[in-house]
C-alpha cells in the first residue's frame, strides 16, 4: 500500500483500524482522528459485530461488550502506542478505551497527564458553525476555534 502523501492524521487513523481489525476480526465503518495540544483522540464509528450490537440490547449485555473492549485495548495497546509514537515523534503517557454499544463507537484516548473529557455527538458541525461568533456577532464576542 502507498502511504506516501499521507498525512499524520491519515497515518493513524490507518494505524488504529488495521490495529482493530487485527484484533476482532471487524474493520471500523470510519475512524476519525483529532489532535489537540498533547490529547490524541482516535474514534473508530461502528466498530461492533452485529453479535455485539445484539449483545448491547440489555444493560448487563452491554456492560460484557465494554468490558470486553477495554479489556482488549489494555492487553493490546503498547503496539498501537509505539505505532502513534513512530508516526508523530511524540511519546505516548496514557491511553484510555471507551465503548459506546448504541452506536457500536470505540474512542481511544491517548494522553499526556491531562483529564480528558468526550462527548460523542449525534451529528457532525460545518466547520462555519463550529469557528462562529458567541453572542450573536457583538464586537466584543469570543471567537471559537481548535489549536492545532
Amino acid at each position: 500500500m502507498d502511504t506516501a502523501g499521507m498525512t499524520m492524521a491519515q497515518h493513524v487513523a490507518r494505524v488504529a483500524r488495521d490495529f482493530q481489525q487485527q484484533r476482532t476480526g471487524h474493520a471500523p465503518k470510519s475512524v476519525t482522528v483529532v489532535l489537540s495540544e498533547g490529547t490524541l483522540v482516535v474514534t473508530l464509528h461502528e466498530v461492533l459485530t452485529p453479535a455485539e450490537m445484539a449483545l448491547s440490547r440489555t444493560p448487563a449485555g452491554a456492560e460484557q461488550v465494554r468490558e470486553f473492549h477495554r479489556n482488549l485495548f489494555d492487553t493490546s495497546v503498547d503496539e498501537l502506542r509505539q505505532e502513534i509514537e513512530r508516526i508523530t515523534g511524540v511519546s505516548v503517557r496514557e491511553a484510555a478505551a471507551e465503548v459506546e454499544t448504541t452506536t457500536g463507537t470505540i474512542v481511544h484516548v491517548f494522553t499526556s497527564g491531562t483529564m480528558v473529557q468526550v462527548f460523542q455527538l449525534s451529528g457532525g458541525l460545518s466547520a462555519e458553525t463550529w469557528n462562529g461568533q458567541i453572542g450573536g456577532g457583538d464586537s466584543d464576542a469570543a471567537g471559537l476555534s481548535l489549536q492545532e
